[in-house]
């Protein structure tokens, strides 16, 4: 990943957290002849090695875990909000005119490599935890045990582990730091007026790193 300094997210316990809110990634891999790529709900457990673990599952359908090439690291990338910024929102637009568009986003990678697992007791545990961490906040969560243990044997059958064992975590947030608070501030409200539903969404991490500058 390209990432200036100033682009740069180096708290681990934010990036965490971003990642857990964003809930899901894109896992790539090498298969010796193509690139291969599926986006899966992932788990970042940080209780093991230097920089953790990511844990999420894929169909046994999905050649993906027959076809990764074992001696090349894997990639997932998070992805958060992105948008376009019109530098008509600048306030230096109005003072010197030296201004063009830019695309302002938040993504973090994560590299290293795969291990698949077939296991039903490991795929079980991981299935509890991502059922877990997206029904817990529920009136009435949905558990694993609800259902019928037959059915969910037969469930897991059908799917794979992934196991990212992490060697390199990167996380950007290019939300114009580069930029003066004037011409910040100028995009922040000219994103609160756009259509795309990812506008506003921009706008608050920008409005955030700005109150923390």
């Amino acid at each position: 990943m390209y990432l200036p300094e100033h682009f740069a997210i180096s708290d681990v316990d934010s990036v965490a957290a971003y990642v857990e809110s964003v809930g899901a990634a894109d896992i790539v891999t090498f298969s010796g002849e193509r690139l291969v790529s599926s986006l899966v709900p992932v788990i970042w457990d940080r209780s093991v090695g230097e920089h953790g673990r990511l844990l999420a599952h894929i169909s046994v359908a999905n050649s993906q875990w027959r076809e990764a090439k074992s001696d090349v690291p894997a990639l997932a990338i998070v992805h958060g909000p992105q948008a376009y910024i019109s530098p008509s929102w600048y306030a230096s637009k109005r003072d010197h005119g030296r201004v063009v568009p830019t695309w302002n986003y938040s993504t973090v990678h994560f590299s290293g490599p795969v291990v698949f697992h077939t296991d039903p007791e490991w795929l079980r545990e991981l299935v509890t935890k991502l059922t877990e961490r997206h029904e817990g906040s529920r009136d009435e969560p949905w558990r694993v045990d609800d259902a019928p243990p037959s059915w969910l044997d037969g469930q897991l059958r059908g799917i794979v582990g992934v196991e990212i064992t992490v060697t390199s975590v990167e996380a950007k947030a290019k939300l114009s730091q580069n930029r003066s608070r004037a011409d910040q501030l100028g995009a922040i409200d000219g994103l609160a007026n756009e259509s795309d539903p990812r506008a506003p969404q921009v706008a608050a991490l920008m409005r955030a790193q700005l109150d923390d500058s």
